[in-house]
């Protein structure tokens, strides 16, 4: 074939090729444009159908949260004026705050127009299966909680809790620690403890000392008493007021019982315990007082044969 002839036809396919490609290009084209408005609409429609919606929990949102902020600094000044512990106070803070949030999220899904039915559902499915789980521990936090709001005792304070003798050394969320005479620690858990009965003897600031002696029936009452009280009012952690006090408290049947009552603070309990009972012998054998103590008498009777 001529070159003229070859050039031709490749113009020719040429040409036809380029065609093609700009009816391609032109279709193409066409398509993009075609979604672009699609696309275009559907942001039209959701602005204006979600727009304002979304404007509006944007503003509460803000709002909410300033309100929450307050609502959580007016919580801690009233636990602060109650004296309430700083961990406690701490740890309501954060839960108050967190569950405020909270409701605050789902109440503005709800407002876009979210469904949070399942949502909700599933958190509380959630808290029921923890709940269940945490059962004793959720119990002690709620005992902690309800001791260092209504404060049955404070740190320092003597009580009995659990059948346990001891000054409260620590009291935390789950557990409360006493210190017992001995010099034992014992911890007890804080759902036993605010479910039960709590002796308090430091609530008034002062302790009555409750101890007894027993005097022989030949022995001088009034000697006696007169002897222990001036053991009493010498003593320099015995309480003026209210004023000691020694009486007859029973006949036993070897014995007169003498109740001796003095008071004091709770801290010298102890000290005024072991004190006076000391004194007390030393000073009724001087007196010439006689302190009986467990004796058998044995007869014997011979049988004759």
């Amino acid at each position: 074939m001529p070159p003229n002839e070859q050039k031709g036809i490749l113009f020719v396919f040429d040409f036809k090729l380029q065609s093609r490609l700009n009816d391609f290009n032109f279709i193409n084209n066409y398509i993009m444009d075609e979604k672009y408005h699609e696309y275009l609409e559907k942001a039209y429609d959701f602005v204006a159908v979600y727009g304002i919606k979304i404007v509006i929990a944007i503003v509460v949102l803000i709002i909410g949260l300033w309100i929450i902020k307050r609502i959580v600094k007016v919580s801690d000044r009233v636990m602060e004026k109650r004296d309430v512990s700083v961990s406690l106070r701490g740890f309501l803070r954060s839960l108050v705050s967190i569950l405020l949030k909270v409701m605050l999220v789902i109440s503005i899904a709800e407002m876009v127009g979210l469904k949070t039915t399942s949502f909700i559902a599933v958190l509380g499915a959630a808290g029921l299966a923890v709940g269940l789980a945490l059962q004793g521990t959720l119990a002690n936090f709620a005992g902690g909680v309800m001791i260092l709001l209504f404060k049955p005792f404070k740190v320092g304070d003597l009580i009995i809790s659990q059948g346990h003798l001891g000054v409260v050394k620590e009291i935390h969320i789950f557990v409360t620690v006493l210190l017992t005479p001995e010099n034992k620690t014992v911890i007890l858990p804080n759902a036993a403890v605010s479910s039960n009965d709590i002796v308090n003897y430091t609530t008034q600031g002062l302790i009555r000392v409750d101890m007894n002696f027993g005097i022989s029936y030949s022995s001088n009452i009034k000697t006696a008493k007169d002897t222990l009280m001036n053991i009493l009012v010498n003593h320099p952690k015995v309480l003026k007021d209210p004023a000691p006090f020694v009486g007859v408290k029973e006949l036993a049947d070897s014995s007169v019982n003498l109740a001796v009552r003095p008071y004091t603070k709770p801290e010298d309990y102890w000290a005024v315990y072991f004190d006076v009972y000391e004194a007390g012998k030393l000073a009724l054998d001087d007196a010439g007082v006689t302190i009986p103590f467990p004796q058998m008498d044995v007869h014997l009777n011979k049988l004759d044969k």
